[in-house]
């Protein structure tokens, strides 16, 4: 999944063997951050929660 609201910053979300991947798309060869599915869910329950707000 790809989501940005300006076009300056864009991210990518993409699922693998147990959890999650994200990489900046305007930048591909800078690689990828993984995670397991577990530190996934904590993070997007962190964002829908206003934690790092």
């Amino acid at each position: 999944m790809s989501r940005s609201q300006h076009q300056t910053a864009c991210v990518e979300v993409g699922r693998i063997a147990d959890g999650a991947a994200v990489r900046d798309s305007k930048d591909c060869a800078a690689g990828f951050v993984a995670s397991t599915g577990s530190q996934w869910r904590a993070f997007v329950t962190a964002v829908k929660t206003d934690r790092f707000g």
